[in-house]
C-alpha cells in the first residue's frame, strides 16, 4: 500500500500537521521537527500527493501553455524551453492545443477546471479576445508573442513587429534591391499584419517598389510553397521578406524548383532563426527573436501576477537582429 502521511508522522514522532507543514512551501516548522520528518520520509520513500498540497494550499503550481499553431518546428523549441523553465521553478506546464477552437469563453471555463493558477498564450494567430477571456475568468494571463496596442488589456511580452519588418526593409535596401515582395503567414495573425505593415512602409518612404504581396494559409512549409508558386506565375521580384523562416525555405524551394538561383535571380530574408535556417543547404539570411528571453520573461510576469493579481498591465518588447548568411546577394561596393 502507498505510504501516507500518517504513516510519516508516526515514524518520525510529530503530528500529521507537522509533516503537512514541512512539505508545504513557506509554511512555518522547526528545524529539529523538519530533519525528523525528512528523515522519516527518506526511510519510507514517501513523496507528498500534489493533489492534496493543492487543495490544502489553494494552488496546483499548474501553469497553462495555450497555443494553436503546432506545425512549425519553432514551436517545439518555444515548448521545450517553457517547460524547461516552469519545471526548474517547480511549476507544472499543461499544454492546450487550440487550433480548432473559436469560442474564447468555452476555452477559459475550460482552463478554469483544471484550475490553473495561470496561463500564457504563446501565439500570435490566436485572436486577442482569447487572452482577455482568460482574464475575465480571473485567471492570471500573460499573451507571450502577442501584439501591443494602446488598448491592451493583458499583460504582453514579446517584439514590436512593425519595427522588423522595418529592419527587413532596410537590409534589402542595403543589399541593393530595388524591386521586392512580402511573403506572410496568414493573414489574420497580428504578426503578418504588423510585419507587413512595418515593412511596406519603410519601401514606401524609400522610393523602393513593392512588388507583390501575398500570404500563407499557414505557418508551414507546404503553404510556404504554395504562396510561392502563385507568385512567380504573375510576377518577376529581386528578393522576398518571408514573415517566417518555414515558409521562406518552402518559398526557396519552390523557387529552386523552377530553375531560379538563389541570391543571383533571388533573394530571401526569412524571420525566426529556427535551427533549419543555418543548415548548408539554405543558409539563410534571417531576423532572430529572443526567444528564450521572451519565455523567460513571461514565466516570471505570469508567476508574480499569481502572487499578486492586481499588479499593473506591463508590455514587454525585446529587440530582434538581423543573421546575415547567404541567401542576399553581396553588398554594393
Amino acid at each position: 500500500m502507498a505510504v501516507t502521511l500518517k504513516d510519516v508522522a508516526q515514524l518520525a514522532g510529530v503530528s500529521r500537521s507537522a509533516v503537512s507543514r514541512t512539505f508545504t512551501d513557506g509554511a512555518s516548522v522547526s528545524d529539529k521537527t523538519r530533519k525528523k520528518v525528512e528523515k522519516a520520509a527518506r526511510e519510507l520513500n514517501y513523496s507528498p500527493s500534489l493533489i492534496a498540497r493543492s487543495l490544502a494550499t489553494n494552488r496546483t503550481k499548474l501553469i497553462g501553455l495555450v497555443a494553436n499553431n503546432f506545425q512549425n518546428p519553432i514551436f517545439l523549441e518555444v515548448f521545450d524551453l517553457y517547460t524547461q523553465e516552469l519545471q526548474e521553478k517547480g511549476l507544472r506546464p499543461l499544454l492546450v492545443n487550440l487550433t480548432n477552437e473559436t469560442d474564447p469563453e468555452h476555452s477559459a471555463q475550460m482552463l478554469r477546471q483544471y484550475s490553473v493558477d495561470g496561463v500564457i498564450v504563446a501565439t500570435s494567430t490566436l485572436p486577442a479576445e482569447f487572452a482577455v477571456a482568460f482574464k475575465k475568468a480571473d485567471v492570471p494571463v500573460v499573451h507571450a508573442f502577442g501584439r501591443f496596442n494602446a488598448d491592451h488589456h493583458v499583460h504582453v511580452v514579446g517584439i514590436d513587429n512593425q519595427a522588423c519588418g522595418r529592419m527587413a526593409a532596410k537590409t534589402l535596401i542595403k543589399h541593393g534591391y530595388k524591386s521586392v515582395g512580402f511573403l506572410g503567414g496568414p493573414k489574420f495573425a497580428t504578426s503578418t499584419q504588423d510585419r507587413e505593415q512595418g515593412f511596406c512602409q519603410h519601401l514606401q518612404d524609400n522610393g523602393v517598389e513593392i512588388a507583390a504581396v501575398r500570404y500563407a494559409d499557414a505557418y508551414a512549409y507546404g503553404a510556404g510553397r504554395r504562396a510561392m508558386h502563385e507568385l512567380l506565375a504573375e510576377k518577376k521580384i529581386d528578393a522576398i521578406f518571408c514573415g517566417d523562416d518555414l515558409i521562406c525555405i518552402g518559398a526557396m524551394d519552390e523557387a529552386w524548383s523552377k530553375g531560379l538561383r538563389i541570391p543571383e535571380d533571388i533573394g530571401f530574408i526569412g524571420f525566426n532563426d529556427m535551427p533549419m535556417a543555418s543548415w548548408e543547404a539554405y543558409n539563410l539570411t534571417t531576423i532572430r527573436q529572443p526567444t528564450r528571453d521572451i519565455i523567460k520573461s513571461s514565466i516570471e510576469l505570469v508567476v508574480s501576477m499569481v502572487e499578486s493579481p492586481e499588479r499593473a498591465l506591463e508590455t514587454r518588447l525585446f529587440p530582434c537582429e538581423v543573421v546575415e548568411r547567404g541567401t542576399l546577394c553581396p553588398l554594393p561596393a
